[in-house]
């Protein structure tokens, strides 16, 4: 080996490829006799060029070269591989060296070069490299988690047969024993999944087709609609400070209305906290090949960190929706509270908010008043309800994937490629439009810049409430309720805590939010 390094060590050649290779580690290092050394490739002295066909090294002799020492190895790809029939027949196709390469020849069990495998398949097989690195293989494959599925634990790597082939680690027949490799509980179902499936091609699987063509139209009509709402609304607000109209508000006697109580407040605070987990541990799966999806999951503890902290935020997603829907439910059954489904302090959609949502329209293009507030806004029972519809929709299909097992017992297994879709489709949406229209509504809007604080602190200053609400001041007063909810100013404490945690919810939010637009625009 060194003596031929003293003429092959070059920029084309250089002697360390070998050297860090695992033949030149098992020469030099373990001082294995057996490992080839170069004669052993190239030959003592009838060497040839790697382009002449008498060369052992040629490409259509590697084979048989490497075979000398692999042998066992050889014979099952020549005899039991699509590739190795293919080299037999004369065809082109993958040989050794193709897959392993020549000097630098790695261990392909090792982390790096399980990780690198996909790539490196997809040399050939660049159609389902794209659809594997849109699954969650791939994308968990793509951060560094080496212990998940890629190309040749699927196919085998010297055993790789077509589908069609019963002797086929993929054909239908084997499918249960080869995910059960991974997998417990495999069934006929959830060995039916379509781990290369594309979404986007109806002839890959209609049903699947449906449901990812109805979460794009989904997502691209919430953006659009609050997109132009909201880009009205930013150029009034503007100009409504300018002009100085929301000066009234902002000037307080110190005086302050009560308008969550300490519930609701730590309802929020869970449901802040578990949001940001549940999008700083999936968003980064999503976005697997954006350049700051390595970095964060990284930050995370690494994938498998990540799965179980983004779990755990799921439970406490399922707790706090179950905490307020029994919540409603003894409101309403056991101390018979009215008004809870219709009426001005209902959640519920009502012909009001329609007509809100047409005169707030008319307000942002200077054609009228800016209608006046109740208990709730229309967009505030938009962002509540979309709760609801969010916890179910990412919830059931994010138990299918954590559980396929167990939802295949009884759905087929293209399910779990609807529910892959659906999961991250809903996720984007509900993400998105946190991060963006739901922190411009309470937060970034020029008259509440840089940040809303009642939803912290539960209060809210009296003359804002009065200008943002009168309806429901109006109600306070005639009720003769008024001075029950009023309250002192929030302490310093308080505000500062606020502030406090605001900020890292707002700054955590944004920097996702610009990191969707960043993967979205550079895919």
């Amino acid at each position: 080996v060194q003596s031929c390094g003293g003429c092959h060590d070059t920029d084309e050649m250089p002697l360390e490829l070998y050297i860090t290779s695992e033949h030149g580690r098992a020469v030099l290092l373990s001082g294995l006799d057996a490992a080839p050394g170069c004669s052993d490739c190239h030959g003592g002295h009838r060497i040839y060029s790697v382009d002449n066909d008498r060369a052992p090294t040629a490409r259509e002799n590697a084979p048989e070269m490497c075979g000398t020492c692999h042998n066992l190895l050889f014979h099952d790809w020549q005899d039991m591989s699509a590739h190795g029939m293919a080299w037999v027949e004369g065809e082109d196709g993958p040989v050794c060296i193709d897959c392993h390469a020549t000097h630098h020849i790695v261990d392909p069990t090792t982390s790096e070069s399980r990780i690198e495998s996909a790539d490196n398949c997809g040399g050939c097989h660049d159609e389902y490299l794209t659809t594997f690195r849109d699954s969650f293989h791939g994308q968990a494959s793509n951060l560094g988690m080496s212990t998940g599925a890629v190309c040749a634990d699927c196919h085998t790597p010297h055993k790789n047969l077509a589908a069609d082939d019963p002797r086929s680690s993929v054909h239908a027949d084997n499918l249960m024993e080869t995910c059960g490799q991974c997998h417990e509980n495999v069934t006929a179902n959830f060995a039916s999944f379509q781990p290369h499936n594309d979404p986007t091609n109806p002839e890959d699987h209609f049903g699947v087709y449906v449901v990812w063509f109805f979460m794009t139209a989904l997502l691209i009509g919430v953006f659009a609609f609050f997109g132009v709402h909201d880009l009205l609304w930013l150029q009034r607000s503007w100009v409504g400070v300018m002009r100085g109209e929301f000066d009234d508000e902002k000037a307080t006697s110190g005086q302050y209305v009560r308008r969550f109580n300490m519930m609701n407040v730590r309802t929020h605070a869970v449901i802040i906290t578990t949001f940001l987990l549940l999008a700083l541990t999936g968003l980064p799966l999503k976005f697997s090949g954006a350049p700051w999806a390595q970095t964060l999951m990284s930050l995370l503890g690494g994938v498998d960190m990540a799965r179980a902290v983004h779990r755990i935020a799921a439970v406490g997603t399922f707790g706090y929706m179950a905490f307020h829907v029994l919540n409603v439910a003894w409101r309403w059954i056991v101390r018979r509270e009215r008004g809870i489904f219709w009426g001005p302090n209902s959640m519920m959609p009502q012909p009001k908010d329609f007509k809100d949502f047409f005169g707030n329209i008319r307000y942002f293009l200077y054609m009228g008043k800016r209608p006046d507030g109740d208990r709730w806004t229309y967009f505030e029972k938009f962002d509540y309800l979309a709760v609801f519809w969010g916890v179910v929709i990412i919830g059931v299909s994010g138990l299918a994937l954590w559980f396929p097992g167990l939802f295949t017992r009884f759905l087929p297994g293209w399910t779990l490629n609807a529910a892959q879709v659906i999961h991250s489709d809903e996720a984007l949406l509900a993400t998105g439009f946190i991060f963006i229209f739901h922190f411009f509504h309470t937060h970034l809007r020029p008259e509440s810049f840089p940040m809303d604080t009642v939803i912290f602190t539960g209060k809210m200053p009296l003359e804002r409430f009065k200008a943002e609400r009168p309806l429901e001041y109006q109600r306070m007063v005639d009720s003769g309720e008024l001075e029950k909810y009023l309250v002192p100013a929030p302490r310093p404490r308080q505000l500062r805590r606020a502030y406090i945690w605001g900020t890292i919810a707002l700054t955590t939010g944004i920097a996702l939010a610009i990191g969707i637009i960043w993967a979205l625009l550079s895919h």
